[in-house]
Order: structure tokens, then C-alpha cells, then sequence
């Protein structure tokens, strides 16, 4: 407890730090990202197509260990949601646990709100599904085959379920985006879709598709830390290796 208590207020300095040098130098660039630069060019399409782009959040909620991968789906529904109601985008949002459901309309209805648009919002613009990741994915599927859809777009915590997802999506050609913290489920985000997030990329969705000056700073020390903490562990075992432990 101690041990993680400090590492907090360490973490907590190093955020401090990286904002005030933030705040005094130009804006940080970020490294290309091939799925978010994919995903803001489906989002014109679908303006210009009349198509619709499905937003899935996955089989996970918030509350339990699923919350920070739901947090990133819900931060690309964030981008998606501006981006929907200043081009009139199709958007359909589909959830599996019932705790996402009003945080993800909340997320839809405070983008319309800003654009002065708050009674052009719909509810049923985010559906849950079931309970059940494989009846999740049933209902995905039907959607993907029935509805016009132009983009899948996959964020959240998945199961294998997901391969029968981007089957769907696949088999009706289109253009798929899909990020998710499992490995089994990456691995098939991996193979059966046009981008996919990997990795830690993932938990900086954030920051890449709606940045400011804290979720940049956030990022730079996270980074930071990461750093020191490899460094401590590489000289621990050298120095474990010449005996001075």
C-alpha cells in the first residue's frame, strides 16, 4: 500500500512538472496513429454517402476492471459525437452492459447541447443489445448486414465474440477500426480489420482524438515515469549481477 501510495505521488509530481513545462512550450506533437487518421476520414464519407457509422462499445461497463478500455470507447464516441452533429453523420451506438448505456447517451446528447441542437437528439441513437457477448455480437452482426452502414468502428473490452463482428463487417465490405485491451481479441482485431489500435495506444485514445494541454501533459508523464521506472528496474539488476545487492 505504501509502495503504491508513493508511486502515485511520484507519478502526481512528475504530472505537475510536465504540465507547467507544457503550458510554457508550443503544443506537443503526437506520432502518427494509422487508426485514428483512418477513423476521422470515415467520418466524412459517411457525410457525403448518407451512410451510417457503427459505433461498437464492446461487452465491458464501468465500475470494474473493464472501466478504463469503456473510458477509451467512450472517448472515440466523444470525437465521433462532435463530429455527427457538425456534419449531420449517421451515427448508431451499440452496448452490451446496461452501466454503459446512459453514460455513452449522456456522451451523444452534451454534443448536441453544445451545437445548440439538444432537442434533435434521439435516445435510440445508443442501443443495448443483451447482456451476452455472443448475443451482442448476434446483434451486431444483424446490424452490419441490414442497415447501410459504412464504417465498423470497434472500441472496448472484447471477448473472441468479436470474430464474428468483423466477419460481418467483412463480409459487407467495410471499412473496419477496432482497439481493445484483451490479447486474444487484438489478435483478431489484428487480423480482421483495415487499423487496429495496439498496445498502450489504446489507453492515449484520449488525448489523440480530443487533446488539450492536461491529456497531453497526462501523456508526456506517463511516459516519463514509465522511463524512470525501466531505468530502476535495469540498474537493480546490474547491480543484483555484480554482487552489490
Amino acid at each position: 500500500m505504501a509502495s503504491q501510495l508513493a508511486l502515485f505521488l511520484f507519478f502526481l509530481v512528475v504530472l505537475l512538472l510536465t504540465l507547467l513545462v507544457s503550458r510554457r512550450r508550443r503544443p506537443s506533437t503526437l506520432r502518427s496513429i494509422a487508426a485514428f487518421e483512418t477513423l476521422s476520414g470515415q467520418v466524412g464519407r459517411a457525410a457525403e454517402s448518407g451512410q451510417m457509422l457503427h459505433l461498437s462499445l464492446g461487452t465491458g461497463g464501468v465500475g470494474g476492471s473493464d472501466t478504463v478500455t469503456s473510458l477509451a470507447g467512450l472517448s472515440v464516441l466523444a470525437h465521433l459525437a462532435e463530429q455527427r452533429v457538425a456534419t449531420d453523420t449517421p451515427l448508431l451506438v451499440t452496448v452490451s452492459d446496461p452501466t454503459l448505456l446512459p453514460l455513452a447517451q449522456n456522451v451523444l446528447r452534451q454534443a448536441y447541447v453544445r451545437r445548440g441542437r439538444g432537442n434533435d437528439f434521439r435516445w435510440t441513437q445508443v442501443q443495448l443489445v443483451s447482456p451476452s457477448p455472443a448475443a451482442y455480437a448476434l446483434g451486431a452482426m444483424d446490424i452490419l448486414s441490414h442497415e447501410p452502414v459504412l464504417a465498423n468502428v470497434l472500441f472496448g473490452s472484447f471477448g473472441p465474440e468479436v470474430g464474428l463482428i468483423t466477419h460481418a463487417g467483412a463480409t459487407a465490405n467495410l471499412v473496419q477500426i477496432g482497439g481493445t485491451d484483451d490479447p486474444q481479441a487484438l489478435s483478431i482485431l489484428y487480423a480482421g480489420t483495415d487499423r487496429a489500435v495496439v498496445g498502450e495506444e489504446l489507453y492515449a485514445t484520449d488525448a489523440y482524438l480530443n487533446p488539450t494541454t492536461a491529456k497531453l501533459a497526462s501523456l508526456a508523464a506517463e511516459d516519463v515515469v514509465r522511463i524512470i521506472l525501466i531505468l530502476i528496474v535495469v540498474i537493480g539488476a546490474i547491480l543484483n549481477l555484480l554482487g552489490a545487492l
